[in-house]
C-alpha cells in the first residue's frame, strides 16, 4: 500500500481535495483532527501541554484552541515544541490507521510536510495551493479570525513557491471543476503506480 501525503498552506482547500479522494473510496486520514483529539484524549499529551502552556491551554475537558493558537503562533519556538509534543503521536495513530486499510493507497491529509522534513515518509505527495488573497478570504469567511492574526499563522509555513518543487502532484485549487478533474487525474495515475 502507498501512502501519500496531502499538504497546502492555511485557506489552500486541503479539506475540499480530501473529501474528493474520499468520495472515490481512498481512505484520508486527517491529522489536524486527529491531534485535536489526541491533544485531548492523551494524558500524556495533556500533561504536557500544560507544562508548556500553562493550565489555560484547556477549558474544562476541551482545548482553548485561540489561547493555544495565541501562545504558538507569535512564537515559533513554542510551536517547534507543541509540535514536537503533538506529532509523534500522530505519527503512531496514522501509522496504525494505516495498518488497517485495505485500498491501494492512503492519504495522508497534513499542513506542514515540508515544513518538518518529513516528505520522505510518502511515497507521493500533493501539494493544493491557491493565491494567498484567495486563501486569506477563505479563512476570513471560515473562521471568522482577524486578517492580521491569519496573516501571522501563514507565516509559519513555507510559500507554494518552495513547496513545488518538491511535491509529486501540483493542484491550483481556484476552479472546482478544474480541480475536481485534476484530482480524478491523479487518483487514476496512483492506482495505476500501486
Amino acid at each position: 500500500m502507498k501512502i501519500v501525503g496531502l499538504t497546502g498552506g492555511m485557506g489552500s482547500g486541503k479539506s475540499t481535495i480530501a473529501h474528493m479522494f474520499k468520495e472515490m473510496g481512498v481512505p484520508v486520514y486527517n491529522s489536524d483532527e486527529r491531534a485535536k483529539k489526541l491533544m485531548v484524549s492523551s494524558k500524556t499529551a495533556r500533561k504536557k501541554i500544560i507544562e508548556l502552556l500553562g493550565t489555560r491551554a484547556y477549558s474544562g475537558k476541551k482545548l482553548n484552541r485561540s489561547y493555544i493558537a495565541e501562545m504558538v503562533f507569535k512564537d515559533k519556538g513554542m510551536l517547534k515544541k507543541l509540535n514536537g509534543i503533538v506529532h509523534p503521536l500522530v505519527r503512531k495513530s496514522f501509522k496504525s490507521w494505516a495498518g488497517r486499510q485495505t485500498y491501494p493507497y492512503v492519504i495522508q491529509e497534513a499542513a506542514i510536510i515540508f515544513e518538518n522534513k518529513n516528505q520522505d515518509f510518502y511515497d507521493k505527495i500533493i501539494l493544493v495551493t491557491a493565491p494567498k488573497e484567495v486563501r486569506l478570504n477563505r479563512i476570513l469567511k471560515r473562521d471568522g479570525s482577524q486578517r492580521e492574526k491569519i496573516l501571522e499563522r501563514m507565516g509559519n509555513q513555507w510559500p507554494d513557491s518552495k513547496k513545488i518543487p518538491l511535491a509529486d502532484f501540483v493542484v491550483n485549487n481556484k476552479d472546482l471543476a478544474k480541480t475536481r478533474l485534476k484530482v480524478e487525474g491523479i487518483h487514476s495515475s496512483l492506482l495505476d503506480n500501486c
